[in-house]
């Protein structure tokens, strides 16, 4: 196997992809406040299995396993039907932001 030219291989592609990156233009990433805020408003009130929290925090850019720093910052907690529900203290967290601008 000859590792330099993997090495310099890799670095093209690199680039490539890069390049290709800019060619779609430039988009701001959202802020993690404003990832955070996406989540608590998709969440909403309804009960989510520990599937379906991991898979909505997976589509707002966090790991999967956020929802284990949640729990532990007392922003969600395991109801008696086994299901995740967001606390008052997220809630609130939400309503003491900023209204948030149109889409």
């Amino acid at each position: 196997m000859d590792i330099p030219r993997l090495q310099s291989a890799l670095r093209t592609i690199a680039r490539g992809l890069e390049e290709l990156a800019g060619a779609l233009g430039e988009q701001r990433e959202a802020s993690e406040d404003e990832r955070t805020a996406s989540v608590v408003r998709a969440w909403g009130r309804r009960g989510l299995t520990q599937k379906e929290a991991s898979e909505l925090f997976q589509r707002h850019g966090f790991a999967p396993q956020t929802t284990g720093g949640w729990a532990r910052g007392e922003w969600l907690e395991l109801g008696d039907d086994g299901l995740r529900y967001l606390t008052a203290k997220a809630r609130a967290w939400l309503e003491g932001r900023a209204p948030r601008s149109p889409a």
